[in-house]
């Protein structure tokens, strides 16, 4: 019976402190989105969202906008998953911008993928000031 005890609590406190189903989850789907990434957004947003160039609050020669870095050193952390994901999927040509739309060209799991790993670059500050705000 103690045995049995210890069992269900190491079960129990697995739950609570992460190794869980959830955990593996998460993990899949930002596995998911560093895919999705690095096929359809490192060539503008560069390597680990950092962005490619200096200033990109900047317009260019063409007079677009660069993408920003979406590394938490930019303004993506300010912008909720649903605004996140609207630009995912309708892009930022109509803000200035050149990103294409993704709506029909990346799946539901892609795009959730997609704004898992975006979080996953923020630092650990950033992470926590969204997850107060947005989650």
């Amino acid at each position: 019976m103690k045995r049995l005890a210890l069992v269900l609590a190491a079960v129990f406190l697995t739950g609570c402190f992460g190794g869980g189903d959830g955990d593996a989850q998460a993990q899949k789907s930002i596995q998911l989105g560093n895919t999705a990434f690095d096929k359809n957004c490192i060539s503008c947003h560069g390597k680990a969202g950092q962005g490619l160039v200096k200033d990109w609050k900047k317009t260019q020669a063409n007079g677009k906008y660069p993408a920003p870095p979406i590394n938490g050193t930019a303004h993506a952390w300010h912008h909720s998953p649903k605004a996140l994901l609207t630009t995912i999927n309708d892009g930022g040509i109509k803000i200035g911008g050149w990103m294409p739309g993704f709506k029909d060209k990346l799946s539901e799991d892609e795009k959730q993928g997609l704004l898992d790993y975006i979080h996953d670059l923020w630092p650990n500050e950033i992470q926590q000031k969204y997850n107060v705000r947005f989650k």
